[in-house]
């Protein structure tokens, strides 16, 4: 490979394509669902996107089950997607089509943007370095989001108008007309912001550890070892990474090595190859170039632009931290490593963006006390991944803002534990040490920016300390001694390793810092070629610099917008006058960029990092998941815990005077309401700090709110001086013009506190001037966000209309980072001077002020008046008044105003509040006579959640591993797309204690791979006699309504009526069994029934008719009893029959009946066998045997409110509506019925209504058993079974068949053969009834059988 050592430095490496092996393609599949794949030689990831079930119910693709338990909402509503991982054999993307023609080169991961769920892809990229052989570094240069469950966007072309080289811009950037707008891509700023040439990747090595962190000789790497704060598509690949920790250990190989999944950094990398000539060491080989290395990785913790992301936040995250490595690579097998930080001054502190340079304001917002925790642990977070830390702050000691970022600094790292020595050291073996470099000052000299190489004797000991990592590859020895030939035998053995780091900073970080770092990146390699006595060529360091400066450049452009200043120096060691113009346009543009680009900058890289208010990251499908996540919820009270903190509220109008600041404040600091509590929180509101004239107005001076902060700071230490009680910090304050808001904590519970911000919004004037307007600050305190607002609303006796649209302006304009507003906190606050009055003439209000009637003046307060009308602070609450109005009074005095412009009491100053979780404990005004107003307090009790984060992490992955065991760990699979599967997200079960939903992938009853058998044994019966089995009786259906007991007993083989405790084949027994065993039932409770089950809700069921019990209270010969109603459940209540009765019933005679047609059949004995009738039946060489008249217990049932026994009653009478053709009582031979069966059979019987057809004529009764048959009974009919015969319940394996078609009248059709009958059009059915109408294939059986009626 040829290099071009003395290229330009903008065409150094413009690099080529990564090689196919590197590559993917991205395909899509329309139908049945749309699905896109990412497909390399072997793999495929396909994604479908996934509705949830309450999305499905809603727009009506699902039907809504009922549950006693509402579904769970633990995943906030968040997309859902569907992922597999699968081999690309077996034909899988064979309806799939490519969805762009080039390659893509990896995957940074899924986002939902406006409800859509889209796929970034890489789409071109470029190699920028190469830290060793086998080791790149690849520049994205363009990526591509596709929508997975929409296709509205994928013929949307993303065109950057700024982009004048583009050949699409000619096309589509056209003007168009009003109805031509063309559709923009909601991801186009992502879009942008991802191609704009700052983000790196490798599919190589982990790029987001520096050489030290890493294995030395690593041929591969781990996704679970990445560091998620280099990591900046963390959020979107997120999803992806877990989905990867779910697969087989095989599979997650397979996926990784297809390179599908990519890890980005955002920050400058680039190598530059190195010649034999050119390079420092000297190697035997010779074609092999050396590698010079430059890569900065920009953290995510705290990313931003410049003016929206400073300092530190209660994390000890600091703005604009970059780690910054220098390796070299050389043939002879040596490999260098440096790395070094810079970041923001580690304190709590903002810059507000002005037109004019140099007058951007600098405000430290949190105490010394309420930044040394964050401050802490920021330093400790650096020893530990870095070792010792010495701090270059290069900050102007004569700027008054830089100056007092130095003094903070000093005076906390004073203060931090690092910065001492153990035991009697000396200060040199400090962990945190300081080097204070006004860098303006060293430099202005004649010398210019080479003065700063000073620095290098004031950092030359630190820097031998710290050393640097180096590793040199060896071979490796086999058992006999013997080197082992080939590469694989040579491996890196590490010689030292860096033990510290310098921390640089300036203001920005940018242009001053990245010069001190050249110059300490150069003391690192001097030394590391030193100790091997070697040099380097001047050609060398141009080039170190080069990359140094193009680094520089590139960081600025991140933060600021514009290239470094000064890197015309860093590049060539000279400030020239084209580099100094040069660095006042760059300084011009960052205006423009910091105060009209920097906003909509930062938005982008919130949605990116998946920071802004309300944003969720895409969820895949994963039942166990949704278990784990339903399952922590129920259990959240095992790792969250809620706590009572007390919130001290106070406001106070001051009408811009200081006399009070030495008074005493503990009446309304330290009310008499508190007692012995101190509260955690005191929030204090000032209105009119400041007087508010033109000046003023314009612009804000802090002094005075200073004052006021050390005169509350002296009250409060005063009064909370007992042994046990804590010191409060000023945590933050705010200001605009005249009004101010501080908020001081407790200094133990500080550590319960983060993220804290501050935001203004002004209202007067029509928002440009800030006389009248809001200030807020919130926290989260633990998990409950708190949000505090004090404002001072438009004045004006008769204003209450603009004093509701000032409440409007502030409610829906202030906002906070990440798009937060005052409505997105559990708890919200407003405290100030609302300006509403008390509408009542002067006159009539003072004179209710002298009764004290507040009742009367609160029914006229114009707040609560616009408060009741919904108008002004919906869903606000305020505490009952019980205090006089606080304006106007003559200063001094309790008297309301006397002046010519005699204003009417009113109770300007309130105290609103809003959350469930909040409790008013006191509400009062302080007897202060310094202002015109008086000051008014009050205190809450507030409910704070706290969460146990590593605690719940634990339980989480406890509930997933038992939950991947029970269901067998499966994971989403999109082959079978036809499948209703995803319907199922969460397997919800229909009542609380019963499994969960089956599927085709999964049946709980074969949970753990066992196959099913039941774990219930029967019940002990009371008499030993008996025995225990499940009653006959029990519906089909376990969960229908039903009286009839689980378990019922039967005689034992040796008692008396064993010949009834077995299923033999006498149909006497099985038609009586139920009736029978009915009388002997166990005492078992009979089964409670879940409520919402409705049995009015199911259909009746026709055409089926249920043989029942038989009675012995009636008389056998004489006519029925009336039938009773068919139930609708096709459940029978029958009566049980004794052992008489079953007597009576052997004893009895069939029942005579009228011929059906002139010929009849001799009549057979009734004492035959069954045995004997059963041969006789399946003998077809002899005669049909005699048959016996029907038995009458196949009779229609008598009703069960006759008596305890049913009524023996014949199987077809006459009817007074409807006569019937009546049974022939002799039976025939089978050849001289089959006409005129085959007639009977052909003429279909109405169907019943509710249990009775034509006219009670067919009644319903209970259900028994019935075996199922097989297609093959069918084909069977007339061999062995009479026409026209029905089966006996337990004796036939049939299934159901549906009944035949309904006709008005029973009528004998033409004859019909046997072998041309038809089969009955199938019905649905809604339950196991006997159909003794529809079944005419009973195959062949022994025992009595039943002539079908018509």
């Amino acid at each position: 490979m040829e290099y071009n050592y003395n290229p330009p430095p903008s065409a150094l490496w413009s690099g080529q394509a990564p090689p196919s092996e590197k590559s993917s393609q991205v395909l899509i599949r329309e139908y049945p669902h749309r699905a896109i794949a990412i497909a390399s030689p072997t793999h495929a990831l396909i994604l479908r996107h996934s509705t949830t079930t309450g999305e499905s119910i809603a727009n009506g693709s699902l039907s809504s089950v009922p549950s006693a338990r509402p579904r769970s909402s633990v995943d906030g509503g968040s997309p859902k997607c569907m992922v597999e991982f699968s081999p690309t054999a077996n034909k899988l993307l064979a309806d799939y089509r490519p969805l762009t023609p080039r390659p893509i080169y990896g995957t940074l991961g899924l986002i939902s943007v406006e409800a859509d769920i889209f796929l970034c892809v890489i789409t071109q990229a470029a190699r920028v370095a190469t830290v060793r052989p086998g080791e790149t570094v690849e520049k994205i240069e363009g990526v591509q989001f596709f929508c997975l469950n929409s296709a509205k966007y994928d013929d949307v072309v993303s065109v950057d108008p700024y982009d004048l080289d583009s050949d699409a811009v000619s096309v589509y950037g056209q003007s168009l007309g009003r109805r031509d707008v063309p559709l923009e891509h909601p991801c186009l700023e992502l879009q942008k912001l991802l191609s704009d040439g700052s983000f790196y990747y490798s599919t190589d090595f982990d790029v987001t550890n520096r050489m030290q962190d890493r294995p030395a000789d690593a041929v591969s790497f781990d996704i679970d070892n990445f560091d998620e704060s280099f990591l900046w598509n963390s959020f979107m690949v997120q999803p992806l990474v877990e989905f990867r920790s779910r697969l087989q250990q095989q599979e997650r190989d397979a996926l990784d090595v297809s390179r599908i999944l990519t890890s980005a950094i955002r920050g400058f990398c680039r190598s530059w190859p190195l010649t034999q000539a050119s390079a420092p060491l000297s190697s035997a080989k010779t074609g092999l170039p050396s590698y010079l290395t430059i890569i900065s990785r920009l953290s995510c913790r705290r990313a931003g632009t410049r003016f929206n992301s400073r300092g530190i936040d209660d994390d000890g995250n600091v703005a604009n931290f970059v780690e910054t490595e220098t390796t070299y690579w050389s043939p002879s097998g040596i490999v260098f490593s440096y790395a070094q930080v810079r970041g923001s001054v580690p304190i709590f502190w903002e810059q507000q963006a002005g037109l004019m340079p140099g007058q951007q304001k600098i405000t430290v917002t949190r105490s010394e006390d309420g930044t040394q925790p964050a401050f802490d642990k920021h330093f400790a977070d650096l020893e530990q991944a870095y070792g010792a830390v010495h701090v270059v702050n290069l900050l102007s000691a004569t700027k008054p803002g830089e100056f007092e970022l130095t003094s903070y600094y000093r005076r906390a790292i004073q203060h931090c534990p690092l910065s001492h020595p153990g035991g009697s050291q000396s200060r040199d073996h400090a962990l945190l040490t300081q080097t204070e470099y006004d860098f303006h000052a060293e430099t202005k000299g004649p010398q210019g920016y080479e003065a700063a190489n000073q620095i290098r004797r004031y950092i030359e000991n630190s820097a031998d300390g710290f050393a640097y990592y180096l590793a040199q590859e060896s071979d490796e020895l086999g058992e006999s001694g013997e080197r082992s030939s080939g590469s694989r035998g040579r491996r890196y053995v590490v010689v030292l390793q860096q033990e510290g780091v310098f921390r640089t900073n300036c203001l920005d970080c940018l242009d001053r810092t990245n010069l001190i770092q050249t110059i300490i990146s150069q003391m690192a390699v001097e030394a590391f070629l030193g100790h091997r006595g070697e040099y380097a060529a001047s050609d060398f360091w141009s080039r170190h610099a080069n990359l140094w400066a193009d680094n520089g450049d590139s960081l600025s452009k991140i933060y600021a917008g514009t290239g470094a200043l000064k890197s015309s120096f860093t590049r060539t060691g000279k400030m020239s006058l084209a580099g100094a113009i040069a660095d006042v346009r760059k300084s011009a543009t960052r205006l423009y960029y910091n105060n009209f680009q920097d906003k909509f900058r930062q938005n982008t890289i919130d949605t990116l990092l998946g920071r802004l208010m309300g944003q969720s990251p895409v969820i895949l499908f994963d039942p166990i998941s949704d278990h784990v996540a339903r399952e922590l919820q129920r259990r959240s009270a095992e790792f969250s815990s809620s706590k009572k903190i007390h919130i001290w509220i106070g406001t106070f109008n001051l009408n811009g005077r200081t006399e009070g600041i030495d008074e005493d404040l503990s009446p309304w600091l330290c009310p008499p309401e508190l007692g012995h509590i101190q509260p955690e929180i005191v929030a204090v509101g000032f209105q009119e700090i400041v007087e508010l004239n033109p000046q003023q107005i314009m612009n804000s001076d802090p002094m005075r709110k200073q004052l006021w902060e050390q005169a509350i700071k002296r009250t409060l230490d005063r009064r909370y001086n007992r042994t046990g009680d804590d010191k409060y910090v000023l945590l933050r304050s705010g200001q605009l013009v005249g009004a101010a808001l501080c908020i001081f904590v407790r200094a133990s519970v500080l550590h319960n506190i983060k993220n804290v911000e501050g935001s203004v919004k002004k209202t007067g004037l029509q928002g440009m001037a800030g006389n009248k307007g809001a200030v807020a600050i919130r926290m989260d305190y633990a998990n409950t966000p708190i949000c505090f607002v004090t404002a001072h609303l438009a004045a004006g006796f008769s204003n209450y209309d603009e004093r509701n649209r000032d409440y409007a302006t502030i409610d829906h304009g202030l906002h906070f980072q990440r798009n937060r507003s005052i409505g997105d906190h559990d708890s919200v606050i407003w405290f100030g001077d609302f300006n509403y009055r008390i509408g009542l003439g002067l006159e009539m209000a003072k004179e209710l002020v002298r009764k004290q009637n507040i009742d009367k003046l609160y029914e006229n307060d114009q707040l609560n008046i616009q408060m009741v009308n919904g108008l002004a602070f919906q869903y606000y609450s305020e505490s009952r008044i019980t205090f006089m109005p606080t304006y106007k009074f003559d200063v001094g005095t309790d008297d309301y105003d006397s002046s010519e412009k005699a204003r009417i009491p009113a109770w300007t100053d309130r105290v609103l509040r809003k959350g469930t979780n909040l409790r008013q404990l006191s509400y009062n005004s302080a007897p202060l006579r310094f202002s015109d107003h008086r000051p008014v307090y009050a205190s809450f009790e507030c409910t704070v959640n706290i969460v146990d984060e590593r605690l719940r992490n634990k339980i989480s992955r406890e509930i997933y591993e038992r939950r991947r065991v029970e269901v067998g760990g499966d994971t989403a699979n999109l082959a079978a797309d036809e499948s209703e599967d995803e319907d199922l997200i969460g397997y919800d079960a229909v009542e609380p204690g019963l499994p969960p939903a089956s599927s085709d992938r999964r049946k709980w009853w074969l949970d753990n791979g066992q196959m099913a058998r039941s774990s219930i044994s029967p019940p002990k019966p009371e008499n030993p006699a008996h025995k225990a089995i499940l009653n006959p009786k029990r519906p089909s259906n376990p969960y229908a309504p039903t009286d009839e007991s689980d378990w019922v007993n039967i005689p034992r083989s040796e008692s008396r009526m064993s010949s009834f405790s077995n299923m033999s084949t006498s149909p006497f027994e099985h038609v009586n069994l139920s009736t029978l065993l009915s009388s002997s039932a166990s005492s078992t409770a009979p089964r409670k029934l879940p409520p919402p089950y409705d049995p009015a809700s199911l259909p009746v069921k026709i055409g089926r008719l249920q043989i029942g019990e038989e009675s012995t209270t009636g008389q056998m010969d004489g006519p029925p009893p009336p039938p009773p109603p068919r139930r609708q459940t096709a459940l029978g209540n029958g009566s049980s029959l004794t052992t008489s009765s079953i007597t009576q019933l052997h004893a009895r005679k069939p029942v005579p009946a009228p011929p059906l047609a002139s010929k009849s059949a001799p009549t057979s004995s009734p004492s035959a066998s069954t045995a004997s009738i059963s041969s006789q039946a399946t003998t077809k060489s002899k005669g049909p045997p005699p048959v016996a008249k029907k038995p009458a217990h196949l009779a229609a049932p008598s009703p069960p409110a006759r008596s305890t026994a049913a009524t023996i009653a014949p199987a077809v009478m006459a009817r007074q509506e409807s006569p019937r053709p009546a049974l022939q009582g002799p039976r025939r031979s089978a050849a001289g019925l089959q006409g005129t069966i085959s007639s009977l059979t052909s003429a279909p019987v109405l169907p019943p209504r509710n249990g009775v057809a034509n006219g009670n004529n067919t009644v319903a009764s209970q259900q028994l058993p019935r075996r199922a048959a097989s297609s093959a009974s069918i084909a069977r009919l007339g061999q062995g079974t009479r026409p026209g015969a029905v089966g006996l319940v337990g004796l036939a394996n049939l299934e159901r068949k549906p009944p035949l078609p309904a006709q008005k009248s029973a009528m004998v059709l033409p004859q019909k053969p046997v072998g041309e009958q038809k089969p009955a059009p199938p019905a649905p059915r809604k339950s196991q009834a006997i159909d003794l109408l529809g079944d005419d294939t009973a195959p062949e059986m022994g025992g009595w059988e039943a002539l079908k009626p018509t």
